[in-house]
């Protein structure tokens, strides 16, 4: 499919509206984070089980968009737009009317993702496609911190509505999102799509294979992963025999994509779980309601997104990759850190953390999507560009899912930590080493796949 580039003016104008429906999108993915101890006190179940009401939105977010990055080549981008907020809105509306039955607001859930899935995954081939390379960094920060922002400030909107008024509220608030909706049509370029085949039998094994490794991480039931394992070998065999896969093969051949891509999915991934565990945490040792939570605690950090954002792409466009994730990644470990030697010291140390580990976020989100997108040529944006969001919006769901498990696990309430005092806040600081080492993990990845390659553009650059 062929998309006429845009000047600045008209550039300017598309991402700011889209900004819009990106902000409220991915605002609905965190904004129950600072709910769940109360949704799991409304239906009576366990963190393990509560947490599922983001993980829900956030594996359906994923599959989303996957499919909508692997299609939008092929069908016009203004109905799947049109079709994702559509449904979007009628997930919020199951919500409503549905709160107080659990298996119904996890219903609502899945439509949400499935519908706030197409904003994120066309602004990102929109971004490859119609941005001039040497602006992307700026153009990826924008996004990055209007995405951030929106993650961030939805636990503190979510803590308010739900401690002043009533959790099952926030599903109201997204279908504000469709006033917006017009306006980007409007803007959206006409487009000449043709049909093309789609492989309906791998995205099937995918999704299953990866609810089954969720439902693994949150019951530790081995018959789920082995039904994981035994599906994505299935997924194996059929990406082989299929001549239009759902997973494309050359995309596995790119070392340097699969790092970016294998890196963003962890820091991403442990970040979400950090941040979920943030609201039980709160409860569990200083005894905060909801409301205060989220806007003591969690408020800060969303702050700081837009000025780290803002500074992160000017900082890649200016400095390079490495620097900036090395500056990220750096502030995700000192935020790490305080939780770990110092979470019962005071609540201000852990509005501190909140700061550094959303801060050094919107650093690591905008060097992996420009790493990633520097690996692809043009026409592969819409696949790679999917799969990069796929994998880390896939990877939050996990980390969520894991955490509430972790909260259940007994051997984790041991005082391993000698300088925090009091037993309740034990559990929370072991969690912090495991975050700590998928962390490490991931920033090493992607240091050693991109080291060579920034060597490259600055010896080409001077």
């Amino acid at each position: 499919m062929q998309v006429q580039h845009y000047n600045k003016v008209q550039a300017s104008r598309f991402i700011l509206w889209l900004g819009v429906l990106t902000f409220f999108s991915v605002m609905n993915e965190t904004m129950f984070t600072v709910s769940l101890p109360d949704i799991s006190n409304y239906f009576g179940i366990t963190p393990s089980a509560a947490n599922w009401t983001n993980t829900c939105f956030s594996l359906s977010f994923a599959i989303g968009v996957a499919v909508y990055g692997k299609i939008s080549d092929h069908i016009g981008m203004k109905k799947l737009l049109l079709f994702g907020m559509l449904t979007y809105g009628f997930g919020s509306v199951i919500g409503l009317l549905c709160h107080a039955w659990y298996p119904g607001m996890l219903t609502a859930r899945f439509f949400q993702g499935v519908g706030a899935s197409a904003v994120p995954s066309l602004i990102m081939v929109m971004i490859v496609k119609v941005v001039d390379p040497g602006q992307q960094g700026r153009a990826f920060g924008l996004i990055g911190s209007v995405v951030a922002f929106g993650e961030g400030l939805g636990p503190v909107v979510g803590g308010a509505i739900s401690g002043y008024i009533h959790w099952s509220v926030l599903f109201a608030l997204p279908l504000v999102s469709l006033l917006a909706l017009p306006f980007v049509l409007r803007i959206l370029p006409d487009e000449k799509s043709k049909r093309k085949a789609f492989d309906m039998t791998g995205a099937v094994l995918l999704s299953i294979g990866i609810l089954m490794f969720a439902l693994f991480t949150t019951l530790y039931h081995w018959v789920y992963l082995a039904a994981s394992l035994a599906l994505f070998v299935l997924l194996a065999f059929h990406i082989r025999r299929s001549q239009q896969p759902f997973l494309e093969p050359f995309l596995f051949r790119k070392k340097a994509y699969v790092a970016g891509v294998l890196t963003g999915a962890l820091l991403l991934g442990t970040v979400a779980g950090f941040i979920a565990m943030v609201p039980y945490l709160m409860k569990a040792v200083y005894h905060m309601p909801t409301s205060l939570i989220g806007g003591s605690i969690l408020f800060p950090g969303t702050l700081s997104v837009i000025l780290f954002g803002m500074l992160g792409g000017i900082l890649a466009d200016r400095r390079g990759h490495i620097i900036t994730m090395l500056s990220g990644l750096a502030m995700i470990a000192a935020g790490f850190l305080i939780i770990l030697f110092y979470l019962d010291r005071g609540p201000w140390l852990i509005a501190v953390s909140m700061i550094l580990t959303f801060g050094g976020l919107s650093f690591v989100k905008t060097i992996v999507s420009a790493g990633v997108a520097k690996t692809l040529e043009p026409d592969e944006a819409g696949s790679g560009m999917g799969m990069l969001n796929f994998a880390c919006f896939l990877a939050e769901g996990i980390g969520i899912a894991s955490v509430g498990g972790l909260l259940t696990r007994p051997w984790l309430n041991a005082r391993w930590i000698g300088t925090v005092t009091m037993q309740a806040a034990s559990l929370y600081s072991n969690m912090m080493l495991i975050f700590m080492a998928l962390a490490v993990f991931g920033g090493t990845l992607f240091l050693l796949a991109y080291k060579r390659t920034a060597n490259k553009d600055q010896t080409g650059n001077s």
